[in-house]
């Protein structure tokens, strides 16, 4: 095997699919890249148990034929190389990478043991690929953290004709955001549970990539664009459904502008220590924020305008509070609040005035007991 190509080029397709590979793993081959040359392109290849990517760059190719090397090594080698044109070539057992007078030499991995990767799921339609990146971002904030209730890390992802539904919560919050797809059929439909981080990355490597095609069966997703294709394993389970949830009818609403806010919670929550609660004192025209306990407190008061009551207090997780405002693009937010210690659920809107009844995104959260 022999080829060329620049090296901005190498660098990307080799970190784009070394993005799956195991941190650690018993099997030592699955630590490695499959690079594989013929008729003007290069493919590289990665996977674990969970994922596997793919991706095709052009490349001179003088000599075809494939290789299996240490993935991340290969990265590193690819970080620091000089720019313009790197020759690779395989020669037995070791694996030559030359650039401007600099040479690295990698040991080869026995290819004849490298999995082969799984196929694509079922395709079922496209969406725009920066909408998905910036929906799953949305939503991710919510999922969890414990690894011992694995759903609960997921994201689920679910299709009901030209709408997508994208949510994820750790029993504490919940966040729900739909968006528009183009689907293969009229009548699509269909779930599936997507680990959280695995989700996020892959919506991130493919934010700039215009219109993705979505895939999934029973036991995994795909996504695929020109040259590049990802796949990951489905969750096991489901979450809980939203619907009940998010359906309150509040004893109060609450609409104050969202930056402004969000750096007030900041500001007021260093002296917040551990999960101790950042209250929020809702009048007519006004909020105060206030945190902390006998003489390390912090407090600060915003516009904000309140109906169905007089005054109202709520208390929240200041991380929580933080993550929620956080994923939200919109200017203004609006609480529709059951009271204290119960469901507070959070909307963005274009303005004050803004009445949408059907917002594109949502994130409830538990409020928990008030100061004293």
């Amino acid at each position: 095997m022999e080829f060329r190509i620049a090296r901005s080029e190498l660098a990307e397709a080799v970190a784009w699919a070394a993005r799956v590979l195991p941190a650690r793993s018993p099997v030592p081959v699955l630590g490695g890249l499959l690079l594989d040359a013929g008729s003007g392109m290069l493919r590289v290849s990665g996977l674990d148990y969970e994922a596997s990517a793919r991706i095709e760059v052009e490349a001179d190719v003088v000599r075809p034929g494939r290789v299996l090397v240490m993935g991340r090594r290969l990265v590193d080698i690819c970080k620091v190389l000089p720019a313009g044109t790197v020759e690779c070539s395989a020669d037995g057992s070791r694996f030559s990478v030359v650039s401007d007078g600099a040479r690295f030499g990698l040991s080869v991995l026995p290819s004849d043991d490298y999995p082969a990767l799984p196929a694509l799921p079922e395709f079922r339609g496209v969406v725009d690929a920066e909408v998905f990146a910036s929906a799953v971002g949305h939503v991710a904030v919510a999922a969890g953290r414990d690894d011992t209730l694995p759903v609960l890390t997921g994201i689920r992802v679910a299709f009901d004709g030209e709408r997508m539904t994208l949510s994820a919560t750790d029993r504490y919050r919940y966040a729900v955001r739909t968006l528009g797809w183009k689907p293969q059929a009229r009548d699509a439909s269909g779930e599936a549970v997507v680990s959280a981080r695995r989700l996020t990355d892959i919506a991130r490597s493919l934010a700039r990539s215009g219109m993705v095609r979505i895939a999934l069966d029973t036991g995994s997703i795909g996504f695929e664009n020109g040259g590049m294709r990802i796949t990951t394993r489905l969750l096991e389970g489901q979450l809980p459904r939203h619907d009940k949830l998010f359906a309150l009818t509040p004893t109060a609403v609450a609409v104050t502008g969202r930056e402004p806010l969000l750096e007030a919670v900041r500001r007021v929550a260093v002296v917040a220590e551990g999960d101790s609660p950042l209250q929020l004192d809702f009048s007519d025209g006004s909020v105060c924020l206030r945190a902390g306990y006998e003489d390390d407190v912090a407090s600060q008061r915003l516009p904000s305008a309140l109906e169905g009551t007089p005054e109202t207090t709520v208390a929240f997780n200041p991380s929580y509070l933080v993550d929620a405002l956080s994923s939200f693009d919109a200017p203004v937010v609006r609480f529709d609040l059951l009271g204290p210690g119960q469901r507070a659920l959070l909307t963005g809107l274009a303005s004050a005035d803004d009445r949408d009844p059907e917002p594109m995104h949502r994130h409830l959260l538990m409020s928990v007991k008030p100061l004293v």
